[in-house]
């Protein structure tokens, strides 16, 4: 296996064609993952035309570098202007747009950039490490776990609302709990809430929603106040590359962070259906969790910067296992990638671990060298992309919305989606005003319709007695615990809250 792996390596980095291919695939993926609402799995799907008639290695090389950079470049509109570029970067905006008005936004995406392409190596290195012990891992997941493992997410929204906000995001969650109803029923292939609205049968478009809730509040928000979006100019100039380097320097300071988010990442992404959502929003919630510094979430923590980003960045590599070995997409990029893989004559199963190890390795080399030029491209030319926070918001807010509704637009092609758009605006602007959380109505409207439909699968399967099942049990106490903390860590603050100060 070892000869293979260096034959693999020294095949991709020694052809020039494989090599170019993989450069035009990194500029590819990181121009269109900075546009908000495109993102990798559209970009996939448009360009599987163009690699028709390539050979097989070559085809496969170009997609999959081009899907997983998308997520290296994706963070930018969300740190610089508050926009998740996929529905993977909505966790990054929480502390990565506050960094960006404090002035400090070359930190924050030198950290970011670095974060994701380690986060993305790391998941290259699961997978590797994966492949002797592939099929119990996954085989051990049934719908009773991917039930659980929503409900852990979901569970993270007792974390991301802390002191009197805890109401205020078990209401706002419970929202998106109830706005993830609306589609086909999972049991029935009824429409629920949606009445003959054809556009809804299919659920509220996650781009329009996440598009909704953070950019457009966000744009009135600069529109109306003008002035830059960054508040605090930094006496260095505007952009300082001492400063992109400390946001660099943060990631190995913070490296066991970075590691255990980039393994839980991966794992994750290996159970399909999950995806980076998930992965994203759970190592958020995990980084909060043991962070020494917890109040300074939401207000421009580096670790709320550094762990969903390289989360959900390595969950590519973990997502890349069942899609190659059993046929089942680990996310809804990669369900994209398993067709342009059978167009190309990748045939996925145990075969792939047997007759074609060496395409195997050399996807995951791809997945690492795409990411070391994707970091290296992005740390050059951050110069001129922070700048932009210093740029007039009266000035930038029009174009941005323009590229937000035509990014609503061209993710699914349906114009009712500006509608959605529109609606989920006026409510991020509300909840905006209103000092209410908008994280918790992501993490609902992301996991439920996911734990909804393996609660289904699980009861006909198992029954109700699916949560006494070993590895079942094991999330449940995950679960209770994550939610004991949050309980213990509010009720301290209130503690502290009110108890005097020393002398009075």
């Amino acid at each position: 296996m070892a000869a293979t792996m260096l034959d693999s390596l020294w095949g991709l980095v020694s052809s020039a064609h494989l090599m170019a291919y993989m450069v035009l695939a990194v500029g590819v993926g990181l121009v269109v993952g900075i546009m908000p609402g495109i993102g990798g799995k559209l970009s996939v799907a448009m360009a599987i035309p163009f690699v028709y008639g390539m050979d097989l290695l070559t085809g496969a090389v170009f997609l999959l570098t081009m899907h997983a950079v998308t997520g290296t470049s994706g963070q930018i509109s969300s740190i610089m202007f508050g926009i998740p570029g996929e529905s993977d970067d909505a966790a990054t905006t929480l502390d990565g747009y506050p960094l960006a008005k404090k002035g400090e936004a070359a930190r924050a995406l030198g950290a970011s950039i670095t974060a994701s392409g380690v986060g993305g190596i790391i998941g290259a290195a699961v997978f590797a490490l994966m492949i002797p012990i592939l099929r119990p891992v996954i085989l051990q997941f049934s719908p009773s776990e991917f039930f659980l493992v929503a409900v852990l997410g979901i569970s993270c929204i007792a974390l991301l609302s802390s002191g009197r906000k805890v109401v205020k995001g078990l209401i706002v969650g419970c929202l998106g709990l109830i706005l993830s109803t609306v589609g086909m029923d999972p049991q029935t292939g009824t429409p629920r809430y949606a009445g003959e609205m054809l556009f809804l049968w299919d659920g509220i478009s996650l781009v329009a929603a996440l598009l909704g809730l953070f950019a457009v509040p966000e744009m009135i928000a600069l529109g109306a106040r003008g002035g830059s979006v960054a508040t605090v100019r930094r006496a260095e100039s505007t952009f300082s590359y001492r400063q992109l380097l400390e946001g660099v320097a943060e990631v190995p300071r913070q490296w066991f962070l970075v590691l255990r988010t980039s393994v839980i990442g991966a794992l994750i992404g290996m159970i399909p259906g999950l995806g980076g959502s998930a992965a994203a929003w759970i190592c958020y919630g995990h980084a909060l969790q043991t962070s020494r510094t917890p109040e300074l979430f939401g207000k421009g923590a580096i670790e709320g910067v550094i762990a969903p980003e390289a989360a959900s960045n390595s969950k590519e590599g973990g997502s890349l296992l069942p899609t190659l070995f059993f046929g089942i997409p680990g996310s809804s990029g990669m369900a994209i990638l398993l067709g342009a893989f059978l167009m190309l004559g990748i045939q996925p199963g145990a075969r792939m671990l047997t007759d074609h190890l060496e395409i195997v390795w050399s996807l995951i080399w791809a997945l690492v060298v795409g990411n070391l030029i994707a970091v290296a491209v992005l740390l050059v030319v951050c110069r001129w992309i922070a700048v932009l926070t210093f740029v007039d918001g009266r000035l930038l807010a029009p174009f941005i919305m323009a590229f937000i509704a035509l990014g609503t637009y061209v993710s699914a092609f349906q114009w009712q989606n500006l509608i959605v758009l529109v609606l989920f605006g006026a409510l991020g602007n509300a909840l905006l005003r209103g000092g209410w959380p908008r994280a918790p109505l992501v993490i609902g409207l992301v996991l439920g319709s996911e734990a909804e439909q393996s609660l289904d699968l699980a009861l006909q399967l198992d029954g109700s007695l699916f949560f006494l099942k070993p590895l079942s049990l094991v999330l449940i106490g995950a679960i209770f615990s994550v939610v004991a903390y949050a309980i213990y860590r509010n009720s301290r603050r209130q503690r502290l809250w009110r108890s005097p100060e020393p002398g009075r």
